[in-house]
């Protein structure tokens, strides 16, 4: 499928809108109707087309740009180019998609995270936070964690809500991954109680970081003894 077009792309994604999946999407603030799964099938078969998702993601219809994601490249953008993808990513999959998929590969990443992080929109700032909690799990040299804490301590019980979420996660890694910083992380979740009541599937682990931090800590070291 190396000559697809963007008009073809387009039908084939109405082709395989769903009711039932825009009813899901939707409950997530995500406006299309297409299922995950098949819109990755159709990614694998596109393959990487960069030219191709360049064009889908100008459209601006959401199931185009979640597909544009999955068949870029994503080193072959530039810093300003994500900072302005970033700041039109308003729909929750496509902003978290971006990050995760696009961003997080890129050899802008961590300059893009010091400017996002204190970025005055909070959408923005969710996603350097992010970046920042994926660092604390894989590259924590060189950042102050106890930094971390202290703005987390301080902003994230009054932060809107998918700011709230990141920073709620980067507190949770922190507990997660630093033993040294894993009394003050449960600590401060205990006294803000962000996410204390966040109804939680069975099976499940809930994202309030006091709860969150013993389970994944428990999983851990039931691991080592394993091994």
């Amino acid at each position: 499928m190396a000559e697809t077009t963007v008009a073809e792309v387009l039908a084939r994604l109405a082709a395989l809108e769903d009711p039932k999946a825009r009813a899901v999407n939707e409950r997530h603030g995500d406006d299309h109707g297409v299922n995950l799964g098949k819109l990755r099938a159709f990614a694998k078969d596109l393959k990487t087309q960069q030219e191709l998702s360049l064009g889908l993601w100008a459209t601006g219809d959401t199931a185009a740009r979640l597909l544009a994601i999955l068949i870029c490249r994503p080193k072959a953008f530039g810093r300003d180019e994500l900072d302005a993808m970033l700041r039109e990513a308003r729909v929750p999959k496509v902003h978290d998609w971006l990050v995760g998929y696009v961003v997080k590969k890129s050899p802008h990443a961590e300059e893009l995270r010091r400017v996002w992080i204190a970025d005055p929109d909070p959408v923005v700032a969710s996603a350097g936070w992010a970046l920042t909690t994926d660092r604390v799990a894989k590259k924590p040299e060189g950042l102050d964690l106890a930094a971390l804490l202290d703005v987390i301590e301080a902003e994230m019980k009054g932060a809107p809500d998918r700011l709230q979420w990141a920073m709620n996660h980067c507190l949770a890694q922190i507990g997660i991954e630093h033993a040294e910083y894993r009394a003050r992380a449960i600590d401060i979740g205990e006294r803000l109680r962000v996410l204390e009541d966040y109804p939680t599937p069975p099976n499940c682990t809930s994202p309030f970081a006091p709860v969150w931090i013993t389970e994944m800590v428990r999983r851990q070291q039931d691991i080592s003894l394993g091994g």
